[in-house]
């Protein structure tokens, strides 16, 4: 879950789109550009989402209803996608200001500390070497990503028992390779072979899911995972 810009995250975009006059009239401009920036985001289109962006801020949309859409974004698209929006916000926004008000209210509660714990010893397992730079580039793009990341993601989900974690990194590299973020698919190439798969075991993998990729999906995955062969984790 690398916390970076897919710059192929998709191809182009489809265009902006217009509401019928009457439809737009129900909402104020703000809401109207605000909901145009969410279509984008779950689309997969770079190109478009930064345009909308843009247009958000233009029609004085407060970057924080921005964040937040991006945060509850998560748990709709999923963290390649959003992670990958954020980055795209980021681009349009520049770093974060310190001292600002986009990290909204904190995120801690009962259980935080024993899911903080097991989600960063999972993350730290999944990431190896990369692990520290991981959570370098989360706090670069929100102050609240790391804790979502690390206790709702790891902590919460992933470090559950039931399921043993390399085959949990080996059906996420089979989700992703399907969604076609390059960068989370690399960062999770590594993974499966962190948590003990083999490169005979991933590439059975990616021919398991190659009939439910796009020839564009196929060529970045096999690109991703040559480059991890060739890496040192």
């Amino acid at each position: 879950m690398e916390g970076c810009r897919n710059k192929k995250m998709g191809e182009g975009g489809r265009g902006k789109g217009k509401m019928s006059q009457g439809k737009a009239r129900a909402l104020d401009a703000k809401t109207v550009a605000l909901v145009r920036a969410a279509a984008a985001l779950a689309e997969g289109h770079i190109t478009e989402l930064e345009q909308r962006f843009r247009d958000a801020r233009a029609a004085g949309v407060p970057d924080l209803w921005v964040e937040e859409l991006l945060l509850q974004s998560l748990l709709l698209v999923g963290y390649p996608l959003a992670l990958v929006a954020f980055g795209v916000w980021r681009e349009v926004t520049g770093p974060i200001a310190r001292g600002g008000d986009s990290a909204g209210e904190e995120l801690a509660h009962e259980e935080w500390q024993a899911w903080a714990e097991r989600g960063a010893q999972v993350c730290a397992a999944v990431y190896g070497r990369a692990y520290h730079k991981l959570l370098v580039n989360l706090r670069s793009l929100h102050p609240a990503l790391e804790d979502l990341v690390l206790v709702d993601a790891y902590g919460k989900v992933i470090g559950r028992p039931g399921l043993d974690m390399k085959r949990r990194e080996l059906c996420t590299v089979a989700a992703i390779a399907v969604l076609g973020t390059a960068q989370q698919l690399h960062s999770h190439l590594r993974g499966a072979l962190n948590t003990g798969a083999t490169r005979e075991e991933i590439e059975a993998v990616l021919a398991l899911v190659e009939p439910d990729l796009d020839p564009e999906h196929k060529r970045r995955a096999d690109a991703q995972w040559q480059d991890v062969k060739g890496r040192k984790l």
